[in-house]
């Protein structure tokens, strides 16, 4: 059950003690993730899903292949219902308990990424592109986007759950257009990040 599954999560008024934003924040990185690193907590998941009082933190790397980046759609299986015919552009899900040992973001990106995706090539780029808080809708407002861009030298990239999501690659005029249309974390990373790739 996903209720029961235990999930990373830091107290709200931790992370934004110094300052609240909304939207993509690329600048004063390492302060974050050490307060992420300095004060998480292990929690049920069904117990912090509509408690905005803690911030689940969640991996969420993008990927492209030369200009075309990695775009995916939750299905009628999906697991978290509140997402279902919601696009993402980020791969992730939660950081858990196996991932503690060392450096435990990194290990849940790498984790979520072999879990999520089939991608048959080699990563050439991973890059750290910030952090998103988003508080527009009550499913975001709970979590946390630590956003990562992975570049591969293969178009070959397919998701694992095809009874949850769909997935392909796409240009970014595609991106700028849906921005355009949907809510949730895409137009914020297409604002704040792919639109300056263009």
């Amino acid at each position: 059950m996903k209720e029961d599954e235990k999930v990373l999560v830091v107290p709200r008024e931790k992370i934004f003690e110094k300052e609240y934003w909304q939207g993509l924040k690329r600048d004063d990185l390492g302060h974050y993730i050490n307060i992420i690193k300095n004060n998480y907590s292990f929690m049920r998941r069904g117990d912090v899903e509509e408690d905005p009082s803690f911030q689940q933190i969640i991996p969420y790397i993008l990927f492209s292949f030369q200009k075309k980046f990695f775009l995916y759609k939750y299905i009628q299986g999906a697991g978290e219902k509140r997402l279902v015919n919601n696009y993402q552009l980020g791969v992730g899900g939660h950081i858990n308990e196996i991932d503690e040992m060392g450096e435990f973001i990194e290990n849940a990106v790498l984790r979520e990424w072999s879990e999520e995706v089939k991608f048959k090539g080699n990563i050439l780029n991973k890059k750290f592109v910030g952090i998103l808080n988003d508080d527009s809708r009550p499913v975001e407002k709970v979590h946390l986007g630590i956003i990562y861009h992975f570049e591969g030298d293969s178009p070959d990239i397919i998701v694992r759950e095809k009874d949850k999501m769909e997935g392909e690659l796409v240009d970014l005029d595609k991106i700028r257009g849906l921005a355009q249309e949907i809510q949730g974390w895409p137009p914020i990373v297409w604002r704040d990040y792919l639109a300056e790739l263009l």
